[in-house]
């Protein structure tokens, strides 16, 4: 009961977290990016790489993502401003126009890592992506499932989605200073940083890029009184990080980015 409760007030407080939208949504095209979604650099580096979007690029062959996540990855009745969504634009509008990105996203809700990690096999038989971006921990961290276990399931999942021949980036818990002293995030924040590290993939570390942005007032992620409106702000910026942060990783040259 406890579980289900914290689940609860961390989907709700976040204000970023709601049921899916209507299937097709177009995406509006990327804007330029307002003051609130500026990050230090050090937040959207990685020393991993992504060769396969890098090929795929280079090749001008269609850039195929899939986010695997929970319900944070959409916001009320507006799929076509989830982070997601958000990244696609920014993607477009980087990448040559030649190029076609297109980003599905698949809903493991209430799932732990090792269930999440069991479906796999599968999903990627059935999506076959270049790039996946698996977000995960939250669930894992509200059921205090042992840190051992959760690297374990992480690790077993990150190698299926490589068997399988994709580039992964892992995604970390989001962040909530209304649910931070209800759960304890940094073995599983560790956890997966440990993981990446072994298998050289990138980590978005949004549990910092968020708490960042809180801290910096230039979100309050604490109040609820916004709802939509600010989990829209958020998503936004969430997904403009995520489309660079994809682009650094591949190491795409200026050339290969529109002006």
């Amino acid at each position: 009961m406890k579980a289900k409760v914290l689940l609860s007030l961390i989907l709700l407080c976040g204000g970023l977290a709601a049921p899916v939208a209507r299937a097709g949504d177009a995406a509006p095209a990327a804007s330029p990016a307002p003051a609130a979604c500026e990050l230090p650099s050090y937040l959207l580096t990685s020393e991993s790489q992504l060769p396969k979007v890098a090929d795929a690029v280079k090749a001008g062959k269609p850039l195929d993502i899939l986010v695997i996540g929970s319900r944070s990855t959409t916001i009320p009745s507006s799929e076509s401003s989830s982070y997601p969504a958000r990244m696609e634009a920014n993607l477009k509008e980087k990448l040559p126009a030649s190029e076609v990105v297109h980003v599905s996203v698949e809903i493991q809700s209430k799932k732990t890592a090792e269930e999440t990690a069991s479906t796999f096999v599968k999903l990627m038989e059935a999506k076959t992506p270049t790039l996946v971006i698996w977000q995960t921990g939250t669930v894992d961290a509200i059921r205090s499932i042992d840190p051992d276990e959760f690297r374990s399931a992480v690790t077993d999942g990150v190698a299926a989605l490589q068997k399988a021949g994709a580039d992964v980036v892992l995604m970390n818990l989001q962040y909530s200073p209304r649910t931070e002293t209800m759960i304890s995030a940094q073995p599983f924040l560790d956890n997966m940083r440990v993981v990446a590290q072994e298998h050289d993939i990138p980590l978005f570390d949004r549990f910092a890029i968020m708490r960042q942005w809180n801290d910096q007032g230039q979100f309050d992620l604490f109040s609820p009184s916004r709802g939509p409106e600010l989990a829209k702000q958020v998503h936004d910026c969430l997904g403009r990080a995520l489309a660079q942060f994809v682009i650094d990783a591949a190491h795409l040259e200026p050339a290969q980015q529109q002006n």
